[in-house]
């Protein structure tokens, strides 16, 4: 695919997935109101912001927007799927798995969360965690409906 329109496809993709954006942008700046601190990462094609103070730990990505409790994405972390105690797995960076929720917020915009909730929400039957889990696993592969 040629750059330019690479570019005008990740565009697109942010414009489409803005709503689910402004979201993540008020619980970020409520999270900086408590001590969290914010950047602009492009490796992850998102804001990121740390030391976000609640939540049960890990991250959260709403847009282009990843929330996180720690202090770097860089964190390894174990896949649903291990944690759920269906397979071994080596362990996975953090910011790999969310990079991949970014992905899938800029192709389906305001159809994400809807759907998310659908396919069972956070937990390993959730197709979306388990194409993310595969990205991060593999660098490939984070469209949730994988190729027959």
């Amino acid at each position: 695919m040629p750059r330019w329109l690479l570019r005008a496809v990740q565009v697109i993709g942010v414009a489409w997935t803005l709503p689910n954006t402004v979201l993540g942008l008020l619980a970020g700046a409520f999270s900086m109101a408590a001590g969290a601190h914010a950047h602009v990462s492009a490796r992850e094609f998102a804001i990121v912001f740390h030391s976000v103070p609640w939540g049960p730990g890990g991250a959260l990505t709403l847009g282009n927007v990843i929330l996180h409790t720690g202090d770097t994405l860089d964190s390894p972390c174990v896949t649903y799927a291990h944690r759920a105690g269906h397979r071994q797995e080596p362990r996975i960076i953090l910011g790999d798995h969310e990079r991949a929720h970014v992905y899938q917020y800029m192709l389906l915009g305001p159809l994400f969360l809807p759907l998310y909730f659908l396919f069972g929400g956070i937990g390993v039957r959730n197709r979306f965690e388990r194409a993310a889990d595969r990205y991060a696993l593999s660098g490939r592969g984070w469209w949730p409906w994988p190729k027959p």
